[in-house]
């Protein structure tokens, strides 16, 4: 076995094997292969773990073939391959059961966003972590992303002075936000909706960005784009049930599954074990999920966050303007400047493609991202911003780096505990509350967690 300068080699294994979990594939087979071991496999349907075992021959790195498990064998799989961390990267609502039995195997924990879905969840994790004395770290690759930690260093300094306020508006396009409403995310028994699944992303950066934690939340919002309702009142007309179907090229919201490899062998050619459907119309029954919410959210220091999230926008990104008292910075981020379709009817990605089909002589708006500070009595001024490349904004290398190696005190806290993941998930726990209650909710009142894990 391999081992690192620093003598500490770790055995993982990796419980889900979705579109998620191979990017952690990757990162420990290759990059990070000389400190960690992948030693398992663990998911319900058989399928996706032939899938990603070609994933791992195929990276041509010689990694042994990982061991495979069903969904039952957690506690046998930590036990029989001595796996000392496991990755968490199964459908939201399944995180908590998962956890607490992987916890009280022995294994420290990883777990992809959202920490669970509701607070019955947070509470059974809070009292693992407690009588087990074992670790649990939340990945919120955001933070690691050059962007977000560079206006995090601008309100440490004091640049704005005593931050009052915090603006935030994301917005998913008709690519990337239509997606949750074809798969299990629809169904907000599964996911906790957007404002777990998604938004906890967005609240744990504005957690991190203030170094504070949510007190109150009052939210609005509704299902208003998709679904078979509003297309019925739109005159939509007839639908499939689902985008594997002839003639979806034809439709832009459809997704063929037989267009992609890697879609059409996880998901079309593995459904008939389990009868899961990754393809369903965006436009059919079953979305008890919202697709435009509001928030506002009370901090323990005294600002105030404003949040909204639209997941059917014609360009995807993010608006962030923090008031202070000494001035003001805002950040904007175009990760994607338009969606359009191709010739052949299919959503066309590529910036090139995007703009001969638009027809336009040139984009009017165009990706990137640019942050700008501006006090009092002086000019605006763009603050720099490193370059990086890769998902989430070129976080998720760093993430991995943080996860798989013993790396030096990072003075802005980037690495996401117990505590940070819990307060995330609060704050979409007590917004879906809001919205069932049409009231406010104090943060304490929902009984999250308990002892050193309680957010507050």
């Amino acid at each position: 076995m391999p081992t690192s300068t620093n003598g500490t080699h770790r055995r993982y294994a990796l419980l889900g094997t979705g579109s998620r979990g191979r990017d952690y594939v990757r990162a420990l087979c290759r990059d990070h292969r000389d400190v960690a071991t992948l030693a398992a496999f663990l998911d319900p349907n058989p399928g996706r773990l032939d899938f990603y075992q070609d994933l791992v021959r195929d990276l041509g790195t010689g990694v042994a073939p990982p061991a495979q498990y069903g969904a039952d064998d957690v506690e046998r799989m930590i036990t029989e391959q001595r796996i000392d961390r496991v990755i968490v990267t199964a459908p939201d609502h399944a995180h908590a059961d998962i956890i607490v039995r992987a916890l009280h195997a022995g294994a420290d924990v990883i777990t992809e966003k959202p920490l669970t879905i509701d607070a019955e969840g947070t509470r059974r994790i809070a009292a693992a972590l407690d009588a087990t004395g074992r670790d649990l770290v939340v990945t919120f690759n955001y933070r690691y992303s050059p962007r977000n930690s560079a206006l995090r260093e601008l309100i440490a300094s004091g640049a704005v002075g005593e931050v009052t306020g915090v603006q935030f508006e994301w917005v998913l396009d008709t690519q990337h936000g239509a997606d949750y409403f074809r798969r299990w995310h629809r169904e907000k028994p599964n996911s906790g909706g957007l404002l777990v699944h998604k938004a906890s992303h967005h609240f744990d950066l504005v957690n991190w960005w203030l170094d504070d934690a949510p007190r109150r939340v009052f939210a609005s919002g509704g299902l208003r784009f998709y679904g078979a309702r509003n297309a019925a009142r739109r005159g939509l007309g007839p639908r499939p049930e689902r985008g594997t179907t002839e003639g979806s090229a034809e439709d832009p919201f459809l997704l063929d599954l037989r267009d992609d490899e890697s879609l059409r062998r996880l998901y079309l050619e593995t459904e008939h074990h389990d009868g899961y459907l990754r393809d369903l119309d965006v436009f059919g029954p079953g979305i008890t999920i919202e697709d435009n919410l509001a928030l506002v959210v009370d901090y323990a220091g005294g600002a105030a966050l404003s949040y909204s999230l639209n997941a059917h926008s014609p360009w995807e990104g993010y608006r962030v303007a923090v008031n202070g008292t000494a001035g003001r910075a805002e950040l904007e981020v175009v990760e994607r400047a338009a969606v359009v379709t191709g010739k052949d009817g299919h959503v066309a990605v590529d910036p090139s493609v995007t703009a001969r089909t638009a027809g336009a002589a040139e984009d009017s708006r165009t990706e990137g991202e640019r942050l700008v500070l501006q006090r009092h009595w002086e000019p605006a001024r763009e603050v720099p911003i490193p370059q990086a490349t890769g998902g989430h904004g070129g976080g998720d290398a760093e993430l991995y780096l943080a996860l798989f190696r013993e790396v030096p005190p990072d003075p802005l806290g980037r690495a996401a505990g117990v505590a940070d993941g819990l307060r995330a998930v609060a704050v979409g726990i007590a917004g879906n509350r809001s919205l069932d209650t049409g009231l406010p909710v104090l943060i304490h009142d929902l009984g999250l967690g308990g002892g050193s894990h309680t957010p507050g």
